[in-house]
């Protein structure tokens, strides 16, 4: 049995509370939705799935080589919306831009992963941070309304110097996320 894996950008505390004061807001509307805890925020970059722990050590070296070859860059989040749409939302969500150079790292990701018998995307990645999953319809209506008032809000920056490596464990309470690895941006110093 592998471990559930993924790579990701973290998101600095200080957003992560930010964001977080908004999906307070966003819960008091009452709707049926699985809201990602805090600690859980990040930005996926490649869901691996069920990754044996062998693979481990030529993931890291792909990814380290992959990252040097970019630098450091940052990426702004502002604006909500949904999945697949807002009239019928599956997945909330907060809007990543200034984001060519995440698309390209992405890309890169992907093709790197695939080298390793990772399946490609098959859908274009869109940057994004998911906040919640919506489970039901119930109290749709007064959640599309509160997500309207986030379309022009801007949460702050994230900056772009490492790529992560994470462990996903699925438990009763919801999944937990743990840092295998962190791969540094740039060349070294």
């Amino acid at each position: 049995m592998g471990l559930r894996c993924f790579i990701s950008l973290e998101l600095p505390e200080e957003l992560k509370k930010n964001i977080y004061g908004y999906i307070e807001k966003l819960k008091a509307a009452g709707a049926d939705v699985k809201w990602i805890p805090p600690e859980n925020l990040h930005l996926t970059l490649k869901f691996l799935g069920n990754t044996q722990e062998e693979l481990l050590k030529d993931i890291n070296e792909r990814l380290f080589s992959l990252a040097k070859s970019y630098e450091r860059f940052s990426l702004q989040v502002s604006g909500a919306g949904a999945f697949p749409n807002i009239k019928y939302p599956r997945v909330i969500w907060l809007g990543v831009h200034d984001s060519e150079e995440i698309i390209k790292l992405q890309r890169d990701i992907d093709e790197s992963m695939a080298g390793l018998g990772f399946e490609k995307d098959d859908k274009q990645f869109t940057p994004h941070l998911t906040i919640g999953r919506v489970k039901s319809m119930r109290n749709k209506d007064a959640l599309i309304k509160e997500l309207a008032t986030l379309k022009e809000v801007d949460f702050g920056k994230i900056g772009v110097n490492n790529i992560t490596m994470m462990k996903s464990e699925l438990k009763p309470g919801g999944a937990e996320h743990f840092k295998l690895s962190e791969i540094p941006i740039g060349k070294e110093l």
